[in-house]
């Protein structure tokens, strides 16, 4: 079995020791993204997480998650060199707003080499743009998305993954995290398969609790392949342990978060 290791938790310690996340996510029609990532970060470890958002959301996202702290979109903006990670993309929406909000959060933190984690819209919205990625990010794409980030049929995806996510490492120098039954992480030099997970996991919202799991783990000064590595395996490794009391049918998006704790402590 592959060696997992989590990062070193000191008892001298506060929240900042490990990391602060702000997470850019949500919309009218995804209000559940902004939850699932921003538990996430917390879930697996991370000191601090600030989702900016719509006020409707935070209205809603706040009496689920007290511990979270709550930030206009604006307000992300303006303190974005006040975190340590950032997450964009999960729920974010594809409008106007959301477009222009994506593009000047990348040229802002393209000067402050902040290791970004970008997610579901926010691939979307990468893909119709020319943008340069900043220095230490991850991209989590599905097929689809990776498709559209390649300009390529989706069925010469699925054909190759592993060819593909190598694609994408170069085309954006980055580390990705292409998504599927056996998902493909690497960068330019590595490569790793996941052989965990199971159909529980093919539901709408886990791949926002993922790239919750894997800022989660960056805020605790992980690198960015490593992070995704074990991102990875502790969501797919939740996804097994939740499907064995709840089966692959019945397990949600929410329920993953509170097993992360049993993923966890297995290793």
């Amino acid at each position: 079995m592959q060696e997992y290791k989590m990062p070193n938790r000191p008892q001298n310690s506060n929240k900042g020791t490990f990391g602060k996340v702000l997470n850019f996510a949500g919309s009218k029609n995804y209000i559940g993204a902004a939850y699932l990532s921003t538990v996430s970060i917390l879930k697996v470890g991370g000191g601090f997480a600030a989702l900016a958002s719509e006020r409707d959301i935070i209205q809603s996202v706040s009496k689920l998650l007290p511990e979270a702290v709550f930030l206009s979109r604006k307000e992300g903006l303006n303190n974005i060199q006040n975190f340590t990670v950032l997450l964009i993309g999960c729920g974010l929406g594809l409008g106007c707003d959301s477009k222009k909000l994506f593009k000047k959060v990348l040229n802002k933190i393209n000067n402050l080499e902040i290791p970004t984690v970008i997610d579901a819209d926010g691939l979307n919205l990468l893909s119709k743009i020319k943008i340069k990625l900043p220095l230490n990010t991850i991209i989590t794409p599905h097929p689809l998305e990776a498709s559209r980030l390649l300009d390529m049929e989706l069925d010469k995806v699925l054909e190759d993954t592993e060819e593909c996510a190598k694609l994408l490492s170069k085309k954006y120098n980055c580390v990705t995290v292409l998504k599927t039954h056996r998902t493909v992480i690497c960068d330019n030099k590595n490569i790793f398969i996941n052989n965990h997970g199971n159909s529980a996991l093919a539901k709408a919202g886990t791949g926002d609790v993922l790239a919750g799991i894997i800022a989660g783990l960056l805020a605790q000064k992980m690198d960015c392949f490593n992070a995704a590595k074990l991102g990875v395996y502790l969501h797919s490794r939740a996804g097994e342990i939740a499907s064995k009391e709840l089966s692959e049918y019945s397990v949600l998006a929410s329920d993953l978060p509170f097993y992360l704790h049993r993923a966890i402590l297995e290793i």
